[in-house]
């Protein structure tokens, strides 16, 4: 059983590494979405999804951990989570409290990474409605404007000026 829970506390230790190494690349992403630099940004991308696959990796060795240690202590076959170790645990302190604090720390990296996330999303909507802007600044620029010319009703025809502009007869 000792050796499973340092195996388990490894690979939540390893999880930590991983969420904060997405923490450490959130501000080269800010940037490069603000500054508009799309290599780099693909780059971050590419590093992005490789640490996320390390992730579901180190989780699903978690997960297999945790099974092993509920088949030991006679809980096969039941949902078993790291709070629910923690909980089972009262009786051996030290491993109880290097628990805790591998969760705590698991779950602020997490909690942080969603938070940085919700932030980068809110940071591309405001880019894809400044690109949007742009693009309708840029349409708006090439039409001409409507003439005020005026049907039977008081309305406006909608007639657009030609590419000249201004059309008179000498």
């Amino acid at each position: 059983m000792a050796s499973l829970m340092d195996e388990l506390l490894l690979t939540m230790d390893g999880e930590t590494e991983q969420y904060e190494k997405l923490i450490g690349l959130s501000d080269k992403k800010k940037d490069s979405i603000i500054y508009k630099k799309l290599d780099v940004l693909e780059d971050i991308t590419v590093r992005e999804q490789a640490i996320a696959d390390t992730l579901r990796s180190l989780e699903k060795k978690r997960l297999n951990i945790l099974n092993s240690i509920a088949a030991v202590m006679g809980h096969e076959g039941e949902q078993v989570t790291v709070s629910w170790m923690i909980d089972n645990l009262a009786n051996q302190p030290v491993q109880q409290k290097q628990l805790i604090l591998a969760k705590d720390k698991l779950v602020k990296a997490a909690d942080d990474v969603q938070v940085l996330n919700f932030q980068t999303q809110n940071l591309l909507k405001q880019a894809i409605e400044m690109v949007e802007f742009d693009i309708t600044l840029i349409k708006s620029v090439k039409q001409a404007p409507q003439t005020s010319n005026y049907g039977r009703n008081a309305e406006t025809t909608g007639d657009i000026l030609g590419n000249r502009g201004f059309d008179a007869k000498q």
